[in-house]
């Protein structure tokens, strides 16, 4: 399905309007906003909203709202097409005016949040607003507010709707070179904790036993255990403690990021996390945490998806590759349920999560024609 210059022309305008509205994850009420602008818009398309509230993060901080967007003409039991996205981003309040301004540089529309994912959320509603009523399966669009901290309170809401549909595609951004995702990484989460004894750094230096310490013999352990001929990532990527200089560390804590191929290899590793132990015995130490994505490994159900997709870019003029990577999605808790999940068939961009994020203006008709006639022939 081809898209006119007009439409193009209002896909941007509209993008702007999004990217305008800055929606880190830890920011409810702004996520809510761009939340309530779309489910207007969907109001304006004869589409109906359920709005899932109330959510909360593990450490019982607000989260902003989800909602599925769907036709009340095509309500059946009927197993469909699910529609999956995030409207949460990384980048905070003030990024667009201080770091990544909204700006084009040849091909290039660069704005925080613009690859991952608002442009791909825009196409998937004009997707679904244009299609509703005359895809062959019914369209649900399920979109949430916490995907970037692991999906923590949407997890049951995106495995209750994929386990109402036939096919489950995620417009996370397209790679560049006209690539989608037919297979992800597990991902886990683990929050590090050690409690010392506080003492005078000069007068009574003996007395004190350091959280810091025992927590950097944890990062070694921690980093140690990556190993990429495995497909196997432990990063400690974030650390705090201690009160002052001249204090031997009472607190300490870090958070981890671990990334593997496939379930088994999450359910060794997660069993080595969750195992280790204080190495100063005077030092309270707790890990918490674990597999928070299981693995999303391209099967059959998913090889067949890649070559339809394939066959519609060969048509349209255009060649398509597919790729396994390290990132996750939520299209890992619909892979891993065996429901056929294609992803990343956003708008081609990159620069994810970094103050040079992009989208590729040429890309936006490509992929439209790519999501509406893959939409149509499922």
């Amino acid at each position: 399905m081809k898209m006119s210059s007009e439409d193009l022309s209002s896909f941007l305008a509209e993008l702007k309007d999004w990217v305008s509205i800055e929606t880190p994850t830890t920011s409810p009420d702004k996520v809510d906003e761009l939340g309530r602008l779309i489910m207007s818009s969907a109001k304006d398309a004869g589409l109906a909203a359920e709005v899932h509230g109330g959510n909360m993060d593990t450490r019982g901080a607000a989260l902003g709202d989800h909602f599925v967007l769907f036709d009340p003409e095509r309500m059946s039991n009927e197993k469909g097409i699910l529609l999956l996205c995030h409207i949460d981003t990384v980048h905070p309040v003030g990024t667009l005016a201080h770091g990544l301004p909204w700006k084009q540089e040849g091909d290039r529309l660069y704005g925080p949040g613009i690859a991952d994912m608002k442009a791909g959320v825009l196409l998937a509603f004009r997707a679904l607003a244009r299609l509703s009523r005359q895809s062959p399966l019914p369209i649900r669009m399920l979109v949430v507010s916490d995907e970037e901290i692991g999906s923590p309170s949407s997890r049951s809401l995106i495995e209750d709707e994929a386990s109402r549909a036939r096919y489950v595609l995620v417009t996370e951004p397209g790679r560049p070179g006209n690539g989608i995702v037919s297979g992800r990484k597990g991902v886990g989460r683990y929050f590090l904790s050690c409690h010392g004894r506080p003492a005078h750094s000069g007068r009574a230096h003996a007395e004190g036993r350091s959280a810091i310490r025992e927590l950097a013999h944890q990062i070694l352990a921690l980093e140690a255990m990556t190993d990429e001929s495995r497909g196997i990532t432990v990063n400690v990527g974030l650390i705090s403690g201690g009160t002052g200089a001249n204090v031997v560390a009472e607190h300490a804590s870090a958070v981890v990021d671990l990334r593997v191929p496939d379930g088994a290899t999450g359910t060794e590793m997660n069993e080595r996390i969750l195992g280790l132990e204080a190495v100063d015995p005077d030092v309270g130490f707790v890990v918490e945490g674990g597999i928070n994505r299981p693995g999303y490994v391209k099967n059959d159900g998913i090889a067949a998806l890649v070559e339809k997709a394939k066959a519609i870019s060969i048509a349209d003029g255009q060649t398509l590759f597919d790729l396994s990577t390290g990132g996750g999605s939520d299209g890992n808790f619909s892979a891993a349920m065996g429901v056929p999940t294609l992803d990343a068939l956003g708008i081609v961009g990159d620069g994810a999560h970094t103050l040079q994020e992009y989208i590729e203006i040429s890309s936006i008709p490509v992929r439209w024609n790519l999501l509406t006639e893959l939409i149509m022939q499922l």
